[in-house]
């Protein structure tokens, strides 16, 4: 049973680059780009980083701008030796036996330390470009059928023949079965992605909303597993900006935003309309598509929620709000997330490198003040 006291702090990697500004594009908004590159050296530092300030994993994403997860997390497990990494997978690019074949091969090579973030993909224009011509819908079909025959295939030794809707095998089997089988981490806001994540997933994802809209997709989410007879764990996608004073936060979320050109949140959010995420949509309404933005506006103008902000999803595809404030304020927030039940907070900051440490150093120390254990932090 889940301790209702405990919260997982997770990170990012940022595999399309990093910046010391918001890094837009992404979900039809373009091709995500940031000055620091995103190579081996610079992706170990972020990954060691994390590591050493007790975040459980590391978001290894996926999409047309990214380097590869599956490369990338083979990459780092090397580098670092508690740090797990939270593979972002996009089931239909490769067969369902295949894909439990790497994933137990990460797992032996890294000791364990393999998650699975199941991304089915929100916009069809990227997936074509994978060569993949299916529908959203057919995608989340073929998700749960992929899941389905990965999850017989890492607890059982009896070769399995599976004729699905949209797949089909003939006597799958893996040489053995995994020690521990990775979790699986799934979103999805449309009614598509909650049964999927009902049936098949461990941990149901959701980007970061105002808390009662958090709260009441929950409890959607929560029926539906129960109905399957299941029991999920409730994660929340955010980014941070943290500082020792509010002051000192709101300054940083301002001069992010003051660093958008209006012209870019145009593109930006003509790109993300043609998005057929549920999510991104619930993410465009946080801050009216960007129709009220102006250069020079007062950065609390967007704030939507104490301490939440809407303003990197002006520029951003995915997750697109921040918890804003000193870390007495933003352990407060992460305190009220869990009281409505998210024990899982994959958190981001620019750079990526610098911002673990004001996590790990202030937050994480806050949090524990507040009588909440975080895993992996010494009490």
């Amino acid at each position: 049973m889940t301790d209702t006291r405990n919260v997982t702090l997770h990170w990012f990697l940022p595999t399309t680059g990093d910046s010391r500004e918001i890094v837009g594009g992404g979900h039809g908004a373009g091709p995500e780009t940031g000055e620091r590159y995103a190579g081996l050296d610079y992706l170990t530092q972020v990954a060691r980083a994390a590591e050493y300030n007790g975040f459980e994993s590391v978001l290894t994403p996926t999409g047309r701008w990214c380097q590869d997860a599956w490369v990338t997390a083979s990459a780092l497990a090397g580098a670092t030796s508690r740090l797990k990494f939270l593979v972002a997978l996009r089931p239909g690019l490769v067969g369902p036996t295949l894909t439990a074949h790497q994933a137990l091969t990460l797992q032996e090579l890294s000791g364990d330390r393999l998650l699975l973030n199941v991304v089915v993909g929100g916009e069809d224009a990227e997936q074509r470009a994978f060569g993949d011509f299916t529908t959203k819908a057919e995608r989340y079909a073929i998700a749960d059928e992929t899941l389905q025959v990965a999850q017989h295939l890492w607890t059982s030794p009896e070769p399995l023949t599976f004729h699905g809707k949209h797949l089909r095998v003939e006597d799958a089997a893996l040489r053995h079965q995994p020690v521990t089988s990775p979790p699986i981490f799934l979103g999805g806001s449309s009614d598509e992605g909650i049964e999927v994540a009902a049936r098949r997933a461990d941990v149901y994802l959701t980007w970061g909303e105002p808390p009662e809209q958090v709260a009441e997709k929950i409890g959607r989410v929560r029926a539906r597993a129960s109905s399957h007879g299941r029991t999920l764990e409730y994660g929340v996608r955010l980014h941070v900006i943290a500082r020792p004073t509010a002051d000192e936060a709101w300054a940083e979320a301002q001069r992010l935003l003051d660093a958008i050109d209006p012209e870019q949140v145009r593109v930006a959010q003509a790109g993300l309309a043609t998005s057929q995420s549920e999510g991104q949509r619930r993410m465009r309404e946080l801050h009216g598509a960007g129709s009220a933005y102006r250069h020079g506006q007062d950065a609390r103008s967007l704030e939507i929620a104490p301490g939440l902000w809407a303003g990197v999803g002006l520029v951003r595809g995915g997750a697109g709000t921040a918890l804003v404030g000193s870390y007495e304020d933003v352990a407060a927030r992460i305190d009220d997330h869990r009281r409505i039940g998210v024990n899982h907070l994959i958190l981001s900051g620019v750079p990526h490198l610098e911002e673990t440490f004001r996590v790990g150093e202030g937050v994480v120390p806050a949090l524990q003040a507040r009588g909440v254990t975080v895993t992996n932090a010494p009490a």
